[in-house]
């Protein structure tokens, strides 16, 4: 889990108020919603075979969560779900990336992939802000750095092929600026050892982004 479920209690901060604060600019909200996906992102595929989608994570929630008790008169106010958040906006956007993360898992069983249903972590780098690991044939790539984009950053594969880009956190259907261009999505092995991999994918990696990228295609060489 990427947060405390007592910060979502009336007196502390939710996981989104520590992202956003009182974000008015559209800075501010690309920051906290791109760091959002992201961290929503590498939790639910960095861990075991399940995920746990809990109070304080979840999308509804009025400014804090704050039970029916004799300081507020046995309110129900704050004690309930904003469903009406999710039809437009910034909100929606959020919204449409969490169902298109879950159906790809749906689809693909990305979760039971992987080593004893584990991913394998082979590269973090601090400087460079970028964190990769590979699930089966997914690889996942996060480029956390604040302002740094890099256009042909080399991670290491263990297999030549074609890698297909399945979810872009920086589509603007999900909020973000759409860097990547459509040309971009299908990529193809490098016969150059990397990360102690015999092969490496030169990825666009624009900042504060994530990508998740299938292998579609096996080469033999």
């Amino acid at each position: 889990m990427c947060f405390l479920a007592r910060q979502s209690i009336s007196g502390g901060r939710s996981f989104a108020e520590i992202l956003f604060g009182s974000a008015t600019t559209e800075e501010a909200l690309l920051r906290g919603s791109s760091l959002h996906k992201m961290i929503r992102l590498i939790t639910f595929t960095i861990g075991g075979p399940a995920y746990l989608n809990f109070m304080g994570n979840e999308f509804g929630h009025p400014k804090r969560v704050e039970f029916p008790m004799s300081s507020n008169n046995f309110s129900y106010s704050l004690a309930k779900r904003r469903w009406e958040l999710l039809e437009d906006g910034f909100h929606n956007k959020l919204f449409a990336f969490d169902k298109d993360m879950m159906k790809l898992d749906i689809e693909e069983r990305i979760l039971l992939r992987g080593s004893r249903g584990l991913p394998n972590i082979h590269h973090v780098n601090d400087t460079t802000m970028v964190i990769s690991y590979l699930r089966g044939p997914f690889l996942f790539v996060f480029n956390f750095h604040p302002t740094n984009s890099y256009g042909r950053y080399s991670i290491g594969v263990e297999e030549a092929g074609e890698y297909q880009i399945m979810l872009n956190t920086d589509e603007e259907i999900y909020g973000g600026q759409g860097l990547i261009g459509c040309d971009q999505y299908a990529q193809r092995t490098i016969s150059r050892r990397t990360d102690g991999s015999r092969f490496c994918l030169e990825v666009s990696l624009p900042s504060r982004t994530a990508q998740v990228l299938k292998l579609t295609r096996i080469l033999r060489i």
